[in-house]
């Protein structure tokens, strides 16, 4: 493969540079191989990042070296990238609004792909067309393990938070990070869902103390599943489905079926690669959201 291509994308044009270059070192996935992904990846991807805000997690020396996150657009961007600016309170850099890049078109995410953009963070909720922010959508739980549970545990939790949300009439569904744990999404319910959430994960801490932790102290999360009810804070994302994600193998936040949750005995039941992922795709369709 050429180390560098000028490619046509539904129209655009883009110079797409060091192809070869290897971004996953243990594996040698390179970053063509990154672009091919996220081309191939798109008819999936690309509907639920519309109208949300991306938050880029750039590794532009591979997953070994440094990396950053970039929330405002990059200023040298091609013309025809959109981008909205939001009020963004409590920026870490003191910023009072932020210019983030609108991921709604094919050739915007091969563009990020050049970029070493590996992964794609989004929050739960969506942006109105004159950029006014709209109520949350979607109603996240963060599932996250403290050694020794690993995703194995967290399967079990997803189970019990799947039966709270069911009790109340909330049809839920599942997909893995990509890297330790998992997040159980809903449709938002009418009631506010940082407090719903915050509610049920008490609830089952209460309910299952030997499993479940509901508080942030890294401390009480030993061999537990801290269940992370604030990503439902307006100001928090979760890494997008169907992005990739920075560690040794090019692992993805894959949506997995109910079934596969229950199955789930081994680390290894739940851990998909980019190349796992399209073939699950082209044989199941989309399973976020259904």
């Amino acid at each position: 493969m050429s180390s560098e291509a000028t490619v046509r994308v539904e129209g655009r044009v883009l110079k797409l540079t060091n192809l070869d270059k290897v971004l996953y070192p243990g594996f040698g996935f390179t970053k063509g191989e990154v672009i091919d992904y996220y081309t191939r990846i798109s008819g999936v991807l690309l509907p639920h990042l519309k109208d949300r805000p991306v938050t880029l997690k750039r590794y532009p020396n591979g997953v070994d070296g440094k990396w950053f996150f970039e929330k405002n657009a990059p200023e040298h961007r091609p013309e025809w990238v959109r981008t909205m600016r939001l009020e963004s309170p409590g920026s870490s850099k003191g910023n009072e609004t932020v210019n983030y890049v609108m991921v709604d078109e094919l050739a915007t995410l091969v563009w990020l792909a050049n970029l070493a953009a590996l992964e794609l963070h989004v929050p739960q909720w969506t942006v109105g067309p004159r950029g006014g922010k709209r109520d949350p959508d979607l109603l996240v739980f963060d599932l996250d393990p403290g050694a020794p549970a690993t995703v194995v545990e967290c399967c079990r939790v997803a189970e019990l938070v799947r039966t709270v949300l069911d009790d109340d009439g909330v049809d839920a569904w599942a997909k893995t990070s990509g890297n330790k744990g998992m997040q159980v999404y809903a449709y938002a319910p009418a009631k506010d869902t940082s407090e719903y959430a915050k509610e049920v994960a008490q609830r089952l801490a209460k309910e299952h103390p030997k499993l479940v932790v509901a508080t942030m102290a890294k401390a009480a999360r030993t061999g537990k599943v801290f269940i992370d009810w604030s990503q439902n804070n307006p100001a928090k994302t979760t890494v997008a489905p169907y992005s990739l994600r920075a560690r040794e193998r090019p692992t993805v936040s894959t949506p997995v079926t109910w079934d596969e949750v229950e199955d789930c005995e081994v680390v290894e039941d739940l851990v998909f690669t980019a190349d796992e992922v399209l073939e699950r795709v082209d044989s199941a369709g989309d399973l976020f959201g259904s």
